[in-house]
């Protein structure tokens, strides 16, 4: 087989024949295809089984690969599968996958554009199933980041209490914040309740913190004014700037100084920084 085509070449027709969602002769016989393997040399690379037929054979995984990319989706999306449904989800991962058809070694990237597909996709409430595509992606990426150590209390106190101003907390690699628009976490949360009480699919803003630890994944839920705090530390703003911003929020996003203390002792117990850097 080598031979015949180098390998590189033989990966990019097979991925071609594949992935085409037509018959099996068209996508032998398809642009992407013809320029590696003409179509009357399939024999050469792909022999006849006592019952089937070069083609014949090579079709049985181009029938494979919407399920498997069903399958790779839907353990990164299961709330979105739960939401619109088996049948719905698998058109949708049909549809996406032949805008984004897998391009890599591992289907670890597949779901990447998934969000903004989803958004203008014909499902229902799509500005809905983007925001949960989007927070289930987060949660997806977080868990392959890669591992930083966690800030521990003896680093902390280490610090003098005149530093604090000017030094800055580095947060974790596995740490993502997202700001929705939509109940996407409650929804998620409400697939583990037993009586599947699911919330009511309206404009309801959420500020979430998502992060892995000990290789398991956390989703905190944060208020708004949690999140510009933390979102401001997280971009490598000083603590003093960090706190002075917040300070100077107006309304509900403005908290009070005992919500300061709290949430940085949360956050540090949580493991959300890997180091304090002092200025």
């Amino acid at each position: 087989m080598s031979g015949v085509l180098p390998l590189e070449r033989l990966q990019r027709w097979m991925q071609s024949v594949v992935t085409h969602t037509g018959a099996i002769e068209e996508a032998a016989a398809g642009p992407e295809a013809r320029r590696e393997l003409p179509p009357e040399r399939v024999g050469e690379v792909i022999l006849p089984s006592a019952t089937l037929t070069p083609l014949e054979r090579l079709e049985i995984y181009q029938g494979m690969y919407p399920l498997r990319m069903e399958e790779a989706l839907a353990s990164d999306f299961p709330g979105l599968k739960h939401f619109l449904g088996d049948h719905a989800f698998f058109d949708l991962v049909t549809a996406y996958t032949e805008a984004h058809p897998s391009r890599s070694f591992t289907l670890n990237p597949l779901g990447q554009h998934l969000a903004a597909f989803v958004a203008t996709a014909r499902v229902p409430r799509p500005a809905f199933c983007a925001e949960l595509a989007r927070l289930e992606r987060t949660i997806a990426e977080t868990f392959d980041a890669p591992e930083t150590p966690a800030l521990d209390e003896e680093a902390i106190t280490r610090v003098p209490a005149e530093a604090w101003e000017t030094a800055r907390l580095v947060p974790i690699a596995a740490l993502s914040l997202l700001a929705l628009r939509y109940p996407a976490g409650a929804y998620l949360d409400s697939l583990k309740d037993e009586r599947h009480q699911h919330p009511k699919i309206a404009r309801a803003d959420e500020w979430v913190a998502v992060y892995r630890r000990n290789f398991a994944v956390y989703r905190q839920d944060l208020s708004r004014a949690a999140h510009g705090l933390l979102a401001d530390l997280a971009a490598g703003r000083t603590v003093g700037q960090a706190v002075a911003a917040a300070l100077r929020r107006r309304g509900r996003a403005r908290p009070q100084a005992d919500d300061l203390f709290r949430w940085f002792r949360q956050w540090a117990a949580a493991g959300m920084f890997t180091r304090v850097e002092l200025g």
